[in-house]
């Protein structure tokens, strides 16, 4: 009940008004069952315009600082986010298990390959996080490309900036031939590199062979993104 107050109250009406957001490629996302949607990541609000254009419920696996902020915790709570610690290990095994499990419900569930936002507007090198979790659950994967949201709400600005932002979705990847290989390193990279591939069709990024969060930990403080044009 809450979900459906955020997506079509609270947040939907301001949103669609103040961005003025468009949608290609809707037809590729199932209707119902279990599906993987794996976007780029430009900005803060990409999490409220994927699930916004859909018309069924989209949980995302989000970092779980979310909700160590009790003022804040709420909103990811009712928004249907599920908390991801970063550490890897143990703690990443149990957000693979609980996004199968949402998967296993029927749900569609919202990944970012690329691990967190881009630093300068490219397509950083894929973990294999969505690729597991496809094979385990045994649903496909749609790649979802995002534009203009990095230039109406850059990183490190609150508030957002009149611009008019974009979606597309592409045609579902089926990696069924794969089905048992979940612990096969070289299957998993497989399906990544596809899918990172089918990314950068889809939004024109250019690809950088590298992860995106050892580039932002190399990346001198005061350095700010590069734009990119949608």
């Amino acid at each position: 009940m809450f979900y459906w107050f955020l997506k079509n109250v609270l947040i939907g009406p301001p949103f669609r008004l103040f961005f003025r957001p468009w949608v290609e490629g809707l037809e590729n996302v199932p209707k119902d069952g279990p599906v993987i949607l794996c976007p780029n990541h430009l900005s803060f609000i990409d999490s409220l315009l994927m699930p916004l254009m859909i018309p069924r419920t989209v949980v995302f696996l989000g970092k779980s600082d979310y909700f160590d902020k009790w003022y804040i915790s709420w909103f990811y709570k009712g928004a249907g986010v599920i908390p991801v610690r970063r550490e890897g290990g143990s703690a990443g095994e149990a957000s693979l298990k609980a996004g199968v499990t949402a998967l296993g419900e029927g749900y569609a569930v919202g990944i970012y390959p690329e691990g967190t936002r881009s630093p300068d507007g490219r397509l950083y090198r894929g973990k294999t996080g969505p690729a597991r979790m496809a094979l385990r659950a045994q649903c496909p994967i749609v790649p979802v490309a995002i534009f203009g949201t990095n230039d109406a709400l850059p990183t490190g600005r609150y508030m957002p900036k009149l611009r008019r932002i974009g979606i597309r979705y592409g045609k579902p990847l089926d990696f069924s031939r794969y089905n048992g290989k979940e612990d096969d390193r070289f299957v998993l990279r497989s399906i990544t590199d596809e899918l990172m591939y089918e990314l950068m069709l889809l939004t024109g990024q250019e690809y950088v062979d590298e992860y995106a969060s050892k580039v932002k930990g190399n990346a001198p403080k005061d350095a700010k993104p590069e734009k990119r044009a949608s």
